[in-house]
This record gives structure tokens, C-alpha cells and sequence, in this order.
């Protein structure tokens, strides 16, 4: 690695909740730099989510973070000649990614709605267990557990 490793940089909480997730929440979704019309899908998914669940929409997308981030990842390695994958625990901020990631990807997926309700729908669905973006960390998490035998290659 060349030179210096970049500084992490502190993200302020999101206007109407002050909780810096969910402004890293507006910000994986914002395309193009359009960050209102972030705003207005996610603060309209947590209204949806709100009426629906009748709970605090950041109690209930803190739930859903819990169950969807995954504890271990495999990575591809290169160990003379053959490529092997191998399996790595997830650190924290990863994690965190890496669950916001699969929360939007399956939103995206569905068809025939706004983003604002496909958001709050996969959001629900992860906070109880179900969803395509459990059903993505359960497959993560399948195939590390298939390829544990290389795990002696991770350092």
C-alpha cells in the first residue's frame, strides 16, 4: 500500500431523526447527487413503516440491520494456482454496509411500486426474518460454512 491510508470521515446525523445511519442510509441510495429525492424515499419508507407496524420506524430498521448484517464473508484467494474461497468475519462497519446494501438491492428488484414502499416493505419483511435480503445472508453464510475447510488460509 502507497502512502497514507485515508481518514474516516464523521457523517452527521440526517435531519429528521439526528441518527447518522440512517443519513448513511440517504446516502447509498441518493444517485447522481439528487440527495432530496433520497430523502424523500427514505423518510416516506419509514412513514410507511410507521403506520404499518405502529412502532418507531428506527427501532424497526435497527431490527432489520440486525438480522440481515452478515457475521462472516468468503473472499477469493489465490494460493498456488488454484483459487480458493475463503471464509472472513465481517467487521462492524462492513457489516453495516454491506446490510444497507442488500436492503436496497432487493428493494430495487420488486417491480410494479415506488421505492419509497418496496423500501419499507423489504425493511418490515428483514425486521421479521423474511426477504430477500435474509434469504441473501442466509446464502453468505451457507457458503462460507461449505468452504470452512480453507479457513486456514485467511490471515
Amino acid at each position: 500500500m502507497r502512502g497514507k491510508q485515508a481518514l474516516k470521515r464523521k457523517i452527521e446525523g440526517d435531519l429528521r431523526y439526528n441518527e447518522a445511519n440512517i443519513a448513511k442510509l440517504i446516502n447509498y441510495i441518493m444517485k447522481d447527487g439528487k440527495k432530496t429525492i433520497a430523502r424523500k424515499v427514505v423518510y416516506g419508507a419509514f412513514d410507511i413503516v410507521k403506520k404499518e407496524t405502529k412502532q418507531d420506524p428506527r427501532h424497526i430498521f435497527n431490527k432489520a440491520l440486525k438480522r440481515i448484517s452478515p457475521l462472516v464473508e468468503v473472499r477469493g484467494k489465490r494460493i498456488g494456482g488454484a483459487n480458493y474461497q475463503v471464509p472472513y468475519q465481517v467487521r462492524g462497519d462492513r457489516r453495516f454496509v454491506l446490510g444497507c446494501r442488500w436492503i436496497i438491492e432487493a428493494a430495487n428488484n420488486q417491480k410494479g411500486k415506488s421505492m419509497d414502499k418496496k423500501l419499507a416493505l423489504e425493511i418490515i419483511n428483514a425486521a421479521k426474518g423474511e426477504g430477500l435480503a435474509v434469504k441473501k445472508r442466509e446464502d453468505v453464510h451457507r457458503m462460507a460454512e461449505s468452504n470452512k475447510a480453507f479457513a486456514h488460509f485467511a490471515r
